[in-house]
């Protein structure tokens, strides 16, 4: 536990070293959100989402490649450390190196979507295409790399079951490929709608890793529990600056990258019931967005005034910070709860 920790300061201090650096080069590239009417789904103007996010203009975006970029390298060089030292290496999965392979994997594909998304938001407005690319298209990249995903968990790591608490474990065969298929696309899409508030994804995600990484630590997983922890320093230093008012943001980079991973770790962990619970505010998220959707496509109405949850509750009058803390607070409950769950099942 203790390298783990180590593992972890050097990580927090490695970000917090690069990140003014990174978004002063991010200002110099005009990496950053551009002031211009935001379009939906459904491709309709949303007039109350630009009222509350006007000011946030000009405030750069793509702090998530840095989390990647520096995640990914200290994750890799503390595999030489552990060898030299003795350290032993150990994992729930007897081929540790596919474990590796699909966490790296997870965390870096979906972060070239996210990429190419603010790439294209930022420097070709609103124009439909980017080298023949439509939102559909993403979609499809999305659904073929999580299918990707599924098929390394199912067919090289074996995993095959759902575990439900109280319910016991059910042996799914191939359809866990659909389903952990499901998992990732929803969570990715899940923590992008999250990130629109100074704080909110980051801070949620935070509690999150920490509740699995408690699960990850409890069973000897040495690459889960040392990514995790790579990956919280990084946060923390984050987190500092994305804060309200935040200085930088995650952009989509960042969001994709790190809703996939997250449910992918609770994919690995064996423990997907307990990721609903852990993750609520980013179903609940998805959830109200999805429906007020559905409702306006199919029946011309809205089930509620505005959506996703955040924004309906800045539009009822909640400021900005109150809706992040009391996100955060939520988040804490739930993974008291997820926890609970995980080990008793």
């Amino acid at each position: 536990m203790g390298f783990v920790l180590a593992v972890l300061i050097i990580s927090f201090l490695v970000n917090s070293s690069t990140i003014i650096p990174f978004i002063n080069l991010l200002y110099k590239l005009k990496f950053k959100r551009q002031p211009q009417v935001t379009i939906d789904a459904l491709n309709r103007p949303t007039p109350i989402f630009d009222a509350y996010h006007s000011q946030k203009a000009g405030i750069p975006i793509g702090g998530g490649f840095l989390l990647i970029l520096t995640t990914t390298l200290l994750f890799l060089l503390t595999f030489p450390v552990l060898y030299f030292f003795w350290i032993p290496i150990t994992s729930i999965y007897a081929n540790i190196i596919v474990e590796i392979k699909i966490l790296l994997f997870t965390f870096i594909s979906f972060g070239l979507i996210g990429l190419y998304d603010d790439i294209k938001k930022i420097f070709f407005g609103k124009k439909e295409h980017f080298f023949g690319l439509k939102l559909r298209h993403k979609l499809i990249l999305e659904i073929i790399i999580s299918l990707l995903i599924s098929f390394w968990l199912f067919n090289e790591l074996k995993i095959s079951i759902i575990n439900i608490p109280f319910f016991g474990v059910w042996q799914v065969g191939v359809f866990y490929v659909i389903f952990s298929t499901f998992v990732i696309i929803s969570f990715a899409n899940a923590f992008n709608i999250t990130d629109g508030l100074d704080g909110l994804a980051t801070g949620v995600l935070l509690i999150c890793l920490i509740a699995f990484w408690v699960i990850s630590n409890s069973i000897l997983d040495t690459p889960l529990t040392l990514f995790i922890a790579i990956w919280l320093g990084g946060l923390i230093a984050f987190l500092y600056f994305n804060i309200y008012p935040a200085r930088i943001f995650l952009g989509d980079v960042g969001a994709l990258s790190f809703g996939a991973t997250l449910s992918v770790i609770g994919l690995l962990l064996g423990k997907s019931f307990s990721l609903i619970i852990i993750g609520g505010i980013f179903v609940l998220e998805i959830l109200t967005s999805l429906i007020q959707l559905l409702s306006k496509k199919y029946t011309g109405k809205k089930i509620m005034r505005v959506a996703p949850l955040h924004l309906w509750l800045q539009e009822k009058g909640w400021h900005e910070s109150t809706i992040v803390f009391r996100a955060w607070l939520a988040t804490l409950v739930l993974a008291m709860i997820g926890l609970w769950l995980a080990f008793i099942s």
